[in-house]
């Protein structure tokens, strides 16, 4: 199965989640046009408030659809964009890329990701118990982190529902995905 676009969100003020949009445009070295967290140095509020000369690492979130899936099951309701992210895949493993892996999404854009999200206490706000549901512990019993990617605009270009996906990984040794 071919991985590709589900959805794709934006929203022009801070906020948790995004609005969904028919397209987004992605821009070299800044990240999704007219979103609040475009720009080459950190939008994140708390990132701003610490460093705000600090490269912008998560100008573009990611989320795979079967995470949907799985919360669906444990009774969470989620629609694309509710819990911040730009773009939502289906058939793309997203937490397993390593660092530095680069996605061709549609005919020209190209994201390359950066880290993983490091989930917050916003999305208890959004739905009680969801941060909960978004970690998990592996059997070494380091923390699972399953709310997504982030990434930076390598190349721009416009980004649509049922865009495909394609996967360059970096030269080995690969190095696994971190919070950024």
């Amino acid at each position: 199965m071919t991985p590709h676009v589900v959805a794709t969100n934006s929203n022009p003020v801070h906020g948790f989640s995004k609005v969904a949009a028919s397209r987004i445009t992605l821009l070299a070295g800044l990240g999704v046009e007219g979103d609040a967290h475009c720009g080459a140095t950190v939008r994140h509020r708390s990132r701003v408030a610490r460093d705000p000369t600090q490269p912008n690492l998560r100008q573009v979130h990611l989320i795979q659809a079967e995470l949907f899936d799985d919360l669906a099951a444990r009774g969470f309701r989620l629609e694309p964009g509710r819990i911040g992210e730009n773009i939502t895949t289906r058939h793309l493993d997203l937490l397993a890329l390593p660092a530095d892996t680069e996605l061709l999404i549609g005919a020209i854009a190209v994201v390359r990701v950066t880290g993983l999200r490091n989930p917050c206490d916003q999305l208890n706000r959004y739905q009680p118990g969801l941060m909960a549901a978004v970690l998990d512990r592996g059997a070494d019993g380091m923390v699972i982190r399953k709310a997504g990617v982030m990434g930076v605009v390598v190349s721009s270009g416009e980004v649509h529902s049922g865009d495909p996906i394609q996967v360059r990984l970096p030269p080995q040794p690969h190095r696994a995905l971190e919070p950024v």
